[in-house]
C-alpha cells in the first residue's frame, strides 16, 4: 500500500522511512521495527504500549498514528510525516536558541507533557530527537518507546530507563518514579536549547550520574531571571518540592517565565511558531544527509516463530476510527 521513499531516521530496533500512500497520494513517515529485536531486548509491553497511547492521544503537539500493521518478521507504524526535522538536527545547526524561541517549544511540550499525564501516561524519554518540528514550525512529540500508562498521581514505577543526561534524580537513585521526572526533563531540554549542552553533562556516564544528583545548577550563558528560576525550579532534586508536583502542567503555565504565553491560541496553533521551516521542492532538507542518501530498501528479517509472536492486537487503521486532527 506505501511507497517507499527515503530514509529519515534510525534507531536501536529498526528505522523510520518517508512514504507515500498508493491511493490517496498522502505522505507518512513509517517506522518499522523488527519483532525478533523487540522481542530479545523483551520491549514487547513497551512497543505494544507505544501503539496504544499513539492510538488513544489526540492532541496538537503529539504525533499522530494513522495505521498500524505487522508481517511475519515486522512491526509498521504509520505516522504524520514531520518534515520540519527534530530539534536535535537544529540545536546541531545553530548550537543554541535564543530564549524566546526555546521558550515556544518549551510550551508546546509542557502541554503535550500535561496532557499525556492527565491520562495517565508517563513519557520518559525527553529528548531533542524525540521533539520534531512540523511543516509550520510547531514541536511535536515523538517516540513513545518508554512512555508508561496507567500511573496515577501517587503510583511509583521503578523501571531504569530513558537517556542519560536527562534522566531524574529519582530514577537513578532508584527509590521510585513517577510524573515530576518529565518536568525535569523538559527542564535539562530548556536548558540544553539556551546554552547548547545539557546542565549537569559529562562525557564520563557515570560522573554524569553523580553530576546529576550533587552538583549545582549553573547558568553559562545569558538568561532572564524569569527564565533562571523557572530552570532552578523544574530541576530540584526533590521531586515533591519539583515544579509540577501539585497541579501538574497548571503549576508551569502559571510561572512567570510565561507570562508572555497566550497558551489558547498556542493550543489551536495560531501563534506564529520562531522559526518557519522553508522548502524548495525537498522536504527531506531538515534530516541528516547520513539517512536521507542511504539507498530504500525493506530488509529481509529472521521471521519469528509463531509461539513467539505476542502482536495479535496490533493491526490499527485510523480511517476506522472517525480519524484525528492532521498536523
Amino acid at each position: 500500500d506505501f511507497k517507499l521513499l527515503t530514509v529519515i531516521g534510525r534507531g536501536s530496533f529498526g528505522k523510520v522511512l518517508k512514504v507515500q500512500k498508493r491511493d490517496t497520494k498522502m505522505i507518512y513517515a513509517m517506522k518499522i521495527l523488527r519483532k525478533d529485536i523487540v522481542i530479545q531486548e523483551k520491549m514487547v509491553a513497551h512497543t505494544k504500549a507505544e501503539k496504544q497511547i499513539l492510538e488513544d492521544i489526540d492532541h496538537p503537539f503529539i504525533v499522530t498514528l494513522h495505521y498500524a500493521f505487522q508481517t511475519e518478521d515486522k512491526l509498521y507504524l504509520i505516522l504524520d510525516f514531520l518534515s520540519g526535522g527534530e530539534l536535535f538536527f537544529h540545536l546541531t545547526q545553530e548550537t543554541a536558541f535564543n530564549e524566546q524561541r526555546a521558550k515556544f517549544y518549551t510550551a508546546q511540550i509542557a502541554l503535550s507533557l500535561g496532557h499525556l499525564h492527565k491520562n495517565n501516561v508517563i513519557y520518559r524519554d525527553l529528548k531533542p530527537e524525540n521533539v520534531v518540528l512540523d511543516k509550520e514550525g510547531n514541536a511535536c512529540l515523538t517516540d513513545f518507546g518508554l512512555a508508561k500508562t496507567k500511573v496515577t498521581s501517587d503510583a511509583n514505577t521503578y523501571t531504569f530507563c530513558g537517556t542519560p543526561e536527562y534522566l531524574a534524580p529519582e530514577i537513578l537513585t532508584g527509590k521510585g518514579h513517577s510524573k515530576p521526572v518529565d518536568w525535569w526533563s523538559l527542564g535539562v531540554l530548556l536548558y540544553e536549547m539556551l546554552s547548547g549542552v545539557p546542565p549537569f553533562y559529562s562525557e564520563n556516564v557515570n560522573e554524569m550520574y553523580q553530576f546529576i544528583l550533587t552538583a549545582p545548577l549553573e547558568f553559562q550563558v545569558e538568561m532572564s531571571k524569569e527564565c533562571k528560576s523557572f530552570l532552578s525550579e523544574l530541576l530540584e532534586r526533590d521531586p515533591k518540592k519539583r515544579l509540577g508536583t501539585k497541579k501538574d502542567f497548571d503549576d508551569l503555565k502559571v510561572h512567570p517565565f510565561f507570562s508572555d504565553m497566550d497558551w489558547g491560541k498556542l493550543y489551536e496553533r495560531k501563534l506564529k511558531p520562531p522559526f518557519v521551516p522553508k522548502f524548495s521542492g525537498d522536504d527531506t532538507k531538515y534530516f541528516d544527509r547520513e539517512f536521507v542518501d542511504e539507498k530504500v530498501r525493506n530488509s529481509i528479517a529472521k521471521p519469528i516463530s509463531k509461539d513467539q509472536d505476542n502482536f495479535d492486537d496490533f493491526d490499527y487503521n485510523q480511517d476506522a476510527h472517525g480519524g484525528k486532527l492532521e498536523k
